[in-house]
Protein backbone atom coordinates (compact mmCIF):
# COMPACT_ATOMS: atom_id res chain seq x y z
CA UNK A 1 0.00 0.00 0.00
CA UNK A 2 1.41 3.43 -0.93
CA UNK A 3 1.82 6.17 1.57
CA UNK A 4 0.41 9.65 0.98
CA UNK A 5 3.02 12.40 1.18
CA UNK A 6 1.88 15.91 1.84
CA UNK A 7 3.12 18.45 -0.73
CA UNK A 8 5.47 21.04 0.75
CA UNK A 9 6.10 24.05 -1.53
CA UNK A 10 9.09 25.14 0.55
CA UNK A 11 10.83 21.81 -0.03
CA UNK A 12 10.30 22.32 -3.77
CA UNK A 13 11.83 25.82 -3.55
CA UNK A 14 14.90 24.49 -1.70
CA UNK A 15 15.36 21.84 -4.36
CA UNK A 16 15.10 24.47 -7.10
CA UNK A 17 17.58 26.74 -5.31
CA UNK A 18 20.04 23.87 -4.98
CA UNK A 19 19.76 23.19 -8.70
CA UNK A 20 20.34 26.89 -9.54
CA UNK A 21 23.39 26.98 -7.24
CA UNK A 22 24.91 24.03 -9.11
CA UNK A 23 24.26 25.69 -12.48
CA UNK A 24 25.84 28.97 -11.37
CA UNK A 25 28.84 27.18 -9.85
CA UNK A 26 29.46 25.40 -13.15
CA UNK A 27 29.04 28.65 -15.10
CA UNK A 28 31.59 30.58 -12.99
CA UNK A 29 34.24 27.84 -13.07
CA UNK A 30 36.51 28.07 -16.15
CA UNK A 31 36.15 25.03 -18.34
CA UNK A 32 39.10 22.69 -18.74
CA UNK A 33 41.33 23.36 -21.72
CA UNK A 34 40.81 27.12 -21.80
CA UNK A 35 37.82 28.91 -23.24
CA UNK A 36 36.68 32.02 -24.95
CA UNK A 37 36.93 34.99 -22.67
CA UNK A 38 33.82 36.74 -21.50
CA UNK A 39 33.48 40.40 -20.65
CA UNK A 40 36.62 41.75 -18.97
CA UNK A 41 36.10 43.65 -15.70
CA UNK A 42 36.17 47.44 -15.86
CA UNK A 43 35.85 50.65 -13.86
CA UNK A 44 33.84 53.56 -15.27
CA UNK A 45 34.10 57.00 -13.69
CA UNK A 46 33.51 60.67 -14.48
CA UNK A 47 35.53 63.79 -13.86
CA UNK A 48 34.16 67.25 -14.64
CA UNK A 49 35.81 67.08 -18.10
CA UNK A 50 36.11 63.38 -18.97
CA UNK A 51 34.63 59.93 -18.81
CA UNK A 52 37.41 57.53 -17.76
CA UNK A 53 37.30 53.77 -18.29
CA UNK A 54 39.87 51.26 -16.99
CA UNK A 55 39.66 47.70 -18.32
CA UNK A 56 41.66 44.74 -17.07
CA UNK A 57 42.85 42.73 -20.10
CA UNK A 58 46.16 40.98 -19.35
CA UNK A 59 48.08 38.99 -21.99
CA UNK A 60 46.75 41.15 -24.84
CA UNK A 61 48.85 43.11 -27.30
CA UNK A 62 47.71 46.68 -28.02
CA UNK A 63 47.40 45.79 -31.72
CA UNK A 64 44.83 43.12 -30.81
CA UNK A 65 42.42 45.64 -29.20
CA UNK A 66 39.60 47.39 -31.08
CA UNK A 67 37.78 50.32 -29.44
CA UNK A 68 34.71 52.09 -30.83
CA UNK A 69 32.09 54.58 -29.66
CA UNK A 70 28.66 54.47 -31.28
CA UNK A 71 26.21 56.96 -29.86
CA UNK A 72 26.45 56.55 -26.09
CA UNK A 73 27.90 53.01 -26.17
CA UNK A 74 31.59 52.19 -25.77
CA UNK A 75 32.66 48.82 -27.24
CA UNK A 76 35.99 47.06 -26.68
CA UNK A 77 36.93 43.88 -28.54
CA UNK A 78 40.13 41.90 -28.63
CA UNK A 79 41.82 38.57 -28.57
CA UNK A 80 44.17 36.78 -26.19
CA UNK A 81 46.60 34.58 -28.11
CA UNK A 82 49.08 32.06 -26.81
CA UNK A 83 51.64 30.21 -28.88
CA UNK A 84 50.55 26.65 -29.44
CA UNK A 85 52.61 24.00 -27.72
CA UNK A 86 53.94 21.03 -29.64
CA UNK A 87 51.43 18.30 -30.32
CA UNK A 88 53.46 15.96 -28.10
CA UNK A 89 52.91 18.11 -25.00
CA UNK A 90 50.56 16.68 -22.40
CA UNK A 91 48.78 19.23 -20.24
CA UNK A 92 48.23 18.34 -16.61
CA UNK A 93 46.47 21.61 -15.82
CA UNK A 94 45.26 24.08 -18.43
CA UNK A 95 43.52 27.12 -16.97
CA UNK A 96 44.92 30.00 -18.99
CA UNK A 97 42.00 31.40 -20.89
CA UNK A 98 42.40 32.45 -24.48
CA UNK A 99 40.28 33.57 -27.38
CA UNK A 100 38.12 36.56 -28.18
CA UNK A 101 36.58 38.95 -25.69
CA UNK A 102 34.11 41.80 -26.02
CA UNK A 103 32.61 44.39 -23.71
CA UNK A 104 30.06 47.11 -24.41
CA UNK A 105 28.86 49.63 -21.87
CA UNK A 106 26.60 52.66 -21.96
CA UNK A 107 28.48 55.89 -21.29
CA UNK A 108 27.02 58.20 -18.61
CA UNK A 109 27.47 61.35 -20.73
CA UNK A 110 27.98 62.31 -24.39
CA UNK A 111 31.67 62.26 -25.36
CA UNK A 112 33.88 63.51 -28.20
CA UNK A 113 35.21 60.20 -29.53
CA UNK A 114 37.63 61.89 -31.97
CA UNK A 115 39.62 63.31 -29.04
CA UNK A 116 39.71 60.11 -26.96
CA UNK A 117 43.03 58.87 -25.58
CA UNK A 118 43.86 55.20 -24.98
CA UNK A 119 46.84 53.97 -22.96
CA UNK A 120 47.79 50.37 -22.26
CA UNK A 121 50.15 49.48 -19.43
CA UNK A 122 50.62 46.33 -17.32
CA UNK A 123 47.48 44.69 -18.69
CA UNK A 124 45.24 47.68 -17.95
CA UNK A 125 43.67 49.68 -20.78
CA UNK A 126 42.81 53.25 -19.72
CA UNK A 127 40.49 55.29 -21.91
CA UNK A 128 40.00 59.01 -21.37
CA UNK A 129 36.98 60.25 -23.32
CA UNK A 130 36.45 64.04 -23.21
CA UNK A 131 32.88 65.04 -22.46
CA UNK A 132 31.00 67.02 -25.08
CA UNK A 133 30.99 70.75 -24.32
CA UNK A 134 27.23 70.90 -23.75
CA UNK A 135 27.44 68.53 -20.77
CA UNK A 136 30.49 70.00 -19.04
CA UNK A 137 29.67 71.92 -15.87
CA UNK A 138 29.43 75.66 -16.41
CA UNK A 139 30.51 78.06 -13.70
CA UNK A 140 28.20 81.02 -13.34
CA UNK A 141 29.59 83.89 -11.35
CA UNK A 142 27.35 86.06 -9.20
CA UNK A 143 27.99 89.80 -9.48
CA UNK A 144 27.15 92.11 -6.64
CA UNK A 145 24.74 94.97 -7.42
Amino acid sequence: MSELIRWDPFREMLSMRSMMDRILDDWERPPAGGALLGAPPLDLMQTPDDVVVRILIPAVKPDDIEISVTGDVLSIRGEVRFEQEKETARYHVRELRHGSFARSIALPAPVVADKAEARFQDGVLTLRLPKAEEVKPKLISVKPE
